[in-house]
């Protein structure tokens, strides 16, 4: 049996490492222009990994090296440190910080199609027959073009994957942040102190891990059906 492609390993790493990084500074970014300097003090402000990489080490190396060599696809975790007693002050800043990191994802999304519409422009990208993961777009220009296609179409999907699982509103991902923005302070206060509860994390994980496959395979078509319009993937 054969395990994964060690360059396709590889490119699945670097941008699992890259986006991570993006999703967490942009946490920390957000943090600070709503008035905590916690991440920030911790050099979490920067595209650097390393800070990310030496609050996470097991989930922004150990366990993502490991998972794409056996699997040939990054698990991880990471996490921009906070302030709970800001976050209980300023429960819509605190919101704005948790959607800040999906957005990065979103953001990433919106450049890789942005570089795919481009590259179709000068006819070096074109719609695939079939769409996947790796499989966004496709080039038939030369080697180079496809290392490009299949690079595009990892950190497109990655990101949207990445966007779509920390929006789903359950602790301990972001989207469970992210409510606060639509509750009043006194049920803010109340709320916050629900999610303090750590047996919560665990059932959130479970949650996510069974619904996943239900969101993003339908948000990948609509994704990928916005990029080609002129084609109908799916259907």
């Amino acid at each position: 049996m054969n395990g994964p492609d060690p360059i396709d390993a590889i490119v699945y790493y670097v941008a699992f490492l890259f986006s991570v990084t993006l999703h967490e500074a942009a946490h920390a970014w957000a943090a600070k222009r709503g008035g905590d300097l916690t991440a920030y003090h911790g050099g979490q402000v920067s595209l650097d990994p390393i800070p990310h990489i030496r609050r996470s080490p097991f989930g922004m190396v150990v366990i993502p090296v490991i998972s794409v060599i056996f699997t040939g696809w990054p698990f991880g975790f990471a996490s921009a440190p906070y302030d709970p007693d800001w976050a209980r002050q300023h429960p819509k800043r605190a919101g704005w910080m948790s959607l800040a990191g999906p957005g990065a994802n979103l953001l990433l999304v919106l450049f890789a199609a942005l570089a795919i519409r481009t590259g179709m422009s000068f006819d070096f990208f074109h719609a695939p027959a079939s769409v996947g993961f790796a499989t966004v777009t496709a080039s038939d220009v030369s080697d180079f073009g496809s290392a490009a296609a299949f690079i595009l179409s990892v950190f497109f999907s990655l990101n949207l994957v990445l966007c779509c699982l920390n929006l789903i509103p359950v602790p301990p991902l972001d989207g469970s942040g992210a409510i606060l923005l639509f509750l009043s302070e006194q049920a803010s206060e109340r709320y916050q102190e629900f999610m303090a509860q750590p047996m919560l994390g665990i059932f959130g994980i479970l949650v996510a891990w069974r619904v996943m496959d239900h969101i993003f395979w339908p948000t990948f078509l609509t994704a990928v059906n916005l990029l080609y319009p002129e084609f109908h993937y799916g259907n």
